[in-house]
């Protein structure tokens, strides 16, 4: 920008000729350089001292105004490293902590998603992501129709907590949301079940939509387990058995 507006200035300045007939009122000039072209050099540099500063103090206006110190900035991206690895992102920021919700990963193409290390919760899904990962149930241990199966599993997750709200049912898939315990004040936990009849199991999902980012850290704020404590209660309501090694939960804060 400042060599663009030196080109321009440089080409609306007259020349030494032109101001030839101004050299003798000048006062002395610079060793070595001629009388003529004097004037022309103290024009040149007291209009680039004023463009400059005038450049300058514009930057440093917009900065401040384009991002405030003490305002909340409304930032919908999926480009932040807060939001890696998940879809259809909204991120509020302030100097003290970072909110990031994401609604866009419910199943898609039959499959349960996983979970990424930017959000809390659980998926029989999460295989590249090892601390997300719990493994599917089988419900032989109850019963060998998926039918049976299916009808005790609706019933369980509607008595798990009295403020479960079944979004979307049919015979093989269940969607359901709680208001997320912790971290408090955010929006809902989803909760996603996937029968497969055919290998006598069920898969799952439990995903907090929000997650709080408290600098320094790079994980977000732990959920106390609660995505997970939440799904355990709902295997012992039934009496199923997990096929794998049960998932621990997050040691973090």
């Amino acid at each position: 920008m400042i060599i663009l507006s030196w080109i321009l200035l440089s080409s609306c300045l007259p020349t030494a000729s032109s101001l030839a007939p101004a050299a003798s009122k000048a006062s002395t000039p610079l060793p070595n350089t001629p009388p003529a072209t004097f004037p022309v050099l103290q024009r040149r540099r007291a209009v680039l001292e004023t463009l400059s500063t005038s450049i300058l103090n514009t930057l440093a206006f917009n900065s401040l105004t384009a991002f405030p110190c003490n305002a909340v900035q409304d930032v919908p991206t999926n480009q932040a490293a807060t939001s890696a690895g998940r879809r259809m992102c909204h991120t509020d920021t302030n100097p003290t902590r970072t909110v990031v919700e994401c609604v866009g990963e419910l199943r898609q193409d039959g499959r349960l998603s996983g979970v990424s290390a930017t959000e809390n919760g659980v998926s029989c899904s999460a295989v590249k992501n090892p601390s997300r990962f719990s493994p599917p149930w089988t419900y032989l241990t109850e019963t060998s129709d998926a039918r049976v199966a299916w009808k005790s599993l609706v019933a369980a997750v509607k008595g798990v907590d009295d403020r479960v709200e079944i979004v979307e049912l049919t015979d093989e898939y269940l969607h359901a949301t709680i208001p997320t315990e912790y971290p408090p004040g955010l929006t809902y936990d989803d909760i996603e079940f996937l029968l497969r009849p055919d290998d006598n199991i069920v898969l799952y999902r439990s995903v907090s939509r929000s997650s709080v980012f408290v600098y320094p850290l790079t994980q977000p704020v732990s959920d106390k387990n609660t995505n997970l404590n939440r799904l355990e209660k709902i295997r012992d309501i039934l009496g199923w058995d997990e096929l794998g090694m049960r998932q621990e939960g997050s040691k973090l804060i």
